[in-house]
C-alpha cells in the first residue's frame, strides 16, 4: 500500500477515524456572511465536492454544485447577473434551483434541453453561511445550534476566528478535546495542569462530553482581563455534539467550533467565542469594563493571544497529519480515554452515514441528489 487505506480497508481506529468523512446530512458553515457581498460567487468544497454559493442582487443566497451542465467548467468561475450565475463559457445561465433559464448562443434548432446540477440548501446564522449538503429532504430536521447569548440587544461580545488547516478533520476536533497539550501553548498559557474529570456519552448517544479541573485564561494579557472574583475559571466543561464542538467555563467563556470538511486532509475551521461583559474587567484597573469597550477588548485578546494560540494548534495537527501520511501503519498509543470516545462517534456516525446511503442506493423510490460525502473518502 502506497499511502493510507481507505475506511473499507483501514484497521483499527487511527486508520479508521483517518478515513471518515463527516455526515452530510448536517449544516456545514462555508464563510462568513460579511464575506459574500451581493455579486459575489464563492467556491467552496465538501469532502472533494466543489459548491458554488453566490449572493444575488436582491442580497439572497444560493448553493449549486460547482460545474457547469454544459463543458463542466467551474460555476464560480462565472459571472452574478442579477440573482442568476452564469458561466464564463458559453452563457449559460443557471438559477438558485439549478436549471438553466437562458442560453447566450444559437441552439441550431433544437429545443432548449431540459440541465440542471444540482442545488443544495443554504442558509443564515450567527453572522456564516451554512450549507446543507446531504439529503435536501432532512435540511428542516437538523438546525445550526441556537447560542441565545449572541441574540437580543446585548449579545455577549465575541470573537470570530477562521482558518484552513490540512489536516483531516478528526485531528482538530481531537485536539480541541484533549487538554494534554498545555505544552504546545507554554507561552500563552490558555490552560495548564489539566486534569480529566469526566467523559461519557450524551444519554441520546449523540455526543461526548468532557470535563477538566484546569487553570483556564492564564496568558500575560487575558489574566488581567477576566475577572475572577465573578468567573470561575478553574474548570471548563467541552461538549461534542457531532458534527459540532462547544465549551463552557463558569458560566462567563464560551466558545463553539464549527469544521468544514473539504477533502480528507483540508478543513476549515470555524471558532466563536464569547464572554459575558459582567465578567470582563479593564486590564490594570480593578473594574468591570463598559459594553462599548468590550468589541475592542476582542480584537485585542484575538490578536494578542487566541490568534497566535490556535496558530500553534494549527501547526501541530498539519505536522500530525504530514506524520500519519509518512508513518500510517505504525501502531500509536492513545491516551486519553475521552479522545478514543471521540473518535469512536465520529466512525460510527460516518458508519452510519454509509448504511443509509447503501439503502437509498437500493431503494428506487429514495430522494435524488445523495453525491457529496457518499463512497470512499475523496481528496489528495
Amino acid at each position: 500500500m502506497t499511502g493510507p487505506p481507505g475506511f473499507g480497508q483501514a484497521r483499527g481506529r487511527r486508520q479508521k477515524v483517518l478515513a471518515t468523512g463527516m455526515d452530510p446530512d448536517y449544516w456545514y458553515p462555508v464563510e462568513y456572511d460579511r464575506g459574500l457581498h451581493p455579486g459575489k460567487a464563492l467556491a467552496t468544497s465538501f469532502w472533494g465536492h466543489p459548491i458554488v454559493v453566490w449572493r444575488g442582487r436582491d442580497g439572497l443566497l444560493r448553493a449549486l454544485e460547482d460545474r457547469c451542465a454544459h463543458r463542466q467548467l467551474r460555476l464560480s468561475a462565472g459571472v452574478v447577473n442579477g440573482c442568476h450565475l452564469t458561466c464564463e463559457y458559453h452563457g449559460w445561465t443557471y438559477g438558485g434551483d439549478g436549471r438553466v433559464v437562458h442560453y447566450a448562443h444559437d441552439l441550431f434548432g433544437r429545443a432548449e434541453p431540459e440541465v440542471k446540477v444540482r442545488d443544495y440548501p443554504v442558509a443564515s446564522r450567527h453572522g456564516i453561511i451554512w450549507v446543507f449538503p446531504g439529503d435536501p429532504a432532512r435540511a428542516t430536521e437538523r438546525d445550526v445550534p441556537g447560542i441565545p447569548e449572541l441574540t437580543g440587544p446585548r449579545p455577549w461580545p465575541r470573537m470570530d476566528i477562521s482558518y484552513v488547516w490540512h489536516a483531516h478533520h478528526s485531528m482538530i476536533m481531537d485536539n480541541t478535546n484533549d487538554f494534554t497539550h498545555a505544552y504546545l501553548h507554554r507561552r500563552y498559557r490558555p490552560f495548564w495542569d489539566a486534569r480529566l474529570t469526566h467523559h461519557g456519552m450524551t444519554e441520546d448517544g449523540e455526543g461526548v462530553e468532557i470535563s477538566y479541573d484546569a487553570f483556564i485564561g492564564g496568558g500575560r494579557f487575558v489574566r488581567h482581563l477576566v475577572d475572577r472574583s465573578r468567573a470561575d475559571t478553574t474548570s471548563i466543561d467541552l461538549a461534542y455534539r457531532y458534527p459540532y464542538q462547544c465549551s463552557d467555563t463558569g458560566g462567563f467563556i464560551k466558545h463553539w467550533l464549527f469544521l468544514l470538511p473539504m477533502d480528507r486532509r483540508t478543513t476549515r475551521v470555524f471558532f466563536i467565542f464569547y464572554f459575558n461583559a459582567g465578567g470582563i474587567r479593564i486590564p490594570g484597573i480593578n473594574r468591570t469594563a463598559p459594553y462599548r469597550l468590550t468589541g475592542p477588548l476582542m480584537r485585542a485578546v484575538s490578536a494578542l493571544t487566541a490568534r497566535p494560540t490556535l496558530s500553534q494548534d494549527g501547526a501541530a495537527v498539519e505536522e500530525e497529519q504530514r506524520g500519519y501520511e509518512r508513518h500510517f501503519a505504525t501502531t500509536t498509543v492513545e491516551l486519553n480515554p475521552a479522545v478514543r470516545l471521540c473518535q469512536d462517534l465520529t466512525v460510527r456516525k460516518w458508519e452510519e452515514h454509509l448504511a443509509r446511503d447503501a439503502h437509498a442506493r437500493r431503494d428506487p423510490g429514495s430522494p435524488p441528489g445523495r453525491q457529496p460525502g457518499t463512497g470512499a473518502p475523496q481528496g489528495p
